[in-house]
């Protein structure tokens, strides 16, 4: 799972809790489908929950690993005496995506076993590669690859077609919500996701998703209103400004949208606006500003709001900026980031 601001006080504080909260899962859960085994990554965790869920696909002689776990010698103990308990053997490795939460068992299973062939999307070295819409057979289990970019930009989920099951990966959680390295994409790739209309969920971390169309769909819902509130905050800022009710901030808007290059525009710049007595007026708010908006005191905590609010506004307010829906600027001897909506048509 991603580290930086999420592996903070604040957040493994409040983690912490929540994954005090969750259900008991079996270390080894065969009663899954008559086709997974769930095998738990023996490593449990604020962003870990329960541990990872690794997953063994199929019913005849040859599986389908899906994930390898952290690297925790219970985990190969677990699943190689489950192995040769049923006397059956791994033929291939799916990795869903490059966290070592994820991949950290390769080396257990390759040394029990070398002939397991590793695949992932954007593979490491000695790894085969993945592609969107590539299939996986073994008997009684056809896996089908859906690129699902986002949490991380190599991730995948995997399709199963028998049970019309999706394994979720990190996108969609057993319990709570996921995070994003690319908001955008992750917002897309949940989408994609709903669209593929799989009943239930295998996911990376936590218990069986058993309606994954409605679980999707919150995350989607999460996700949109969140923008629309950090939106809405910057509208109304923006539309009760007087450099915006003379017209300077509609042309300051266009400029913006047109000449962003993924950075930010200085302070001395034509886009600070003049008000009509032709005093200096700095149009817009800064991710402080808005985070006092809209989750009042809890943002006025210096280290919450480093650790917490900060980042996760900065990741939307970037995401819009991208979109051309906000523009931005350095205002001031420290340079703050001052946000903006583009609210007047171009």
């Amino acid at each position: 799972m991603p580290e930086g601001f999420y592996s903070s006080p604040f957040w493994a504080g409040y983690l912490e809790t929540q994954r005090s909260k969750l259900p008991v899962l079996a270390e080894v859960d065969d009663g899954l489908s008559d086709r997974v085994v769930r095998f738990l990554g023996y490593n449990p965790g604020s962003m870990q929950l329960q541990g990872t869920n690794t997953y063994l696909v199929g019913t005849g002689s040859s599986r389908i690993l899906i994930d390898t776990g952290e690297g925790s010698p219970q985990w190969a103990l677990s699943v190689t005496r489950y192995l040769e308990d049923h006397d059956i053997f791994i033929s291939q490795v799916l990795l869903t995506h490059w966290h070592k939460d994820h991949t950290g068992g390769i080396a257990d299973l390759l040394a029990h076993d070398s002939n397991i062939t590793i695949y992932k999307h954007m593979p490491d070295h000695g790894q085969l590669d993945i592609v969107n819409g590539q299939i996986f057979q073994t008997r009684d289990a056809t896996l089908r690859a859906v690129l699902t970019p986002g949490h991380t930009v190599d991730h995948m989920c995997f399709v199963l077609e028998e049970e019309n099951a999706m394994f979720t990966g990190d996108n969609v959680l057993g319990h709570g919500y996921s995070v994003a390295e690319d908001l955008e994409a992750y917002t897309a790739s949940l989408r994609q996701m709903a669209s593929l209309k799989c009943a239930v969920g295998y996911p990376g971390h936590g218990d069986m998703i058993s309606n994954l169309p409605q679980t999707i769909a919150k995350y989607i819902a999460q996700r949109v209103s969140r923008e629309k509130q950090i939106y809405s905050v910057l509208a109304r800022e923006t539309s009760s400004s007087p450099s915006f009710r003379n017209g300077s901030s509609a042309r300051s808007a266009r400029k913006a949208r047109s000449g962003y290059t993924g950075g930010v525009s200085d302070s001395s710049d034509s886009r600070i606006d003049q008000d009509i007595n032709g005093t200096e007026t700095v149009q817009g708010l800064s991710t402080a500003d808005i985070g006092g908006l809209i989750y009042g005191e809890v943002s006025k905590d210096s280290a919450t709001f480093d650790s917490a609010v900060g980042p996760l506004l900065d990741q939307v307010l970037y995401m819009l900026l991208e979109r051309g829906e906000v523009g931005c600027r350095l205002v001031g001897p420290d340079r703050t980031t001052h946000w903006f909506a583009t609210v007047q048509p171009l």
